[in-house]
């Protein structure tokens, strides 16, 4: 269990470094983009292709990420036998429920007093 903790501290990791690289590249209209001196490293171009690798590497690393900690999440909660605590099956019924020609009659029940029945009046 601790790995998957520290692969899941390692994804948060990951993800907010590809949040931070995606948002430093430059856009269209500018966006967050560095600048720097036209030539070296740190150039228009030069940034572009290190920015564009990081976040390709970053993604990879993500989406595997991702798949190790499925399969991690699934080998440490996978049961061997499937847990029958809570069968609700219903017990064997009676032949004929409704007590038909073969059941044995059954006693009356007391009769309801007709102070207690809503429907005597009636």
């Amino acid at each position: 269990m601790t790995l998957f903790f520290f692969l899941t501290i390692v994804q948060a990791l990951v993800g907010a470094a590809l949040v931070g690289v995606i948002l430093m590249q430059r856009s269209e209209g500018g966006g967050l983009g560095v600048g720097g001196s036209p030539s070296g490293l740190m150039s228009a171009r030069g940034a572009a292709d290190f920015l564009t690798r990081a976040t390709a590497i970053l993604a990879v690393l993500f989406v595997v990420l991702s798949i190790i900690l499925a399969a991690v999440s699934v080998e440490a909660t996978s049961v061997s036998s499937v847990d029958t605590s809570l069968d609700r099956s219903l017990p064997s019924a009676p032949a004929d429920p409704l007590g038909g020609a073969g059941a044995a009659p059954e006693a009356d029940p007391a009769p309801v007093p007709a102070n207690e029945d809503p429907l005597a009046g009636q």
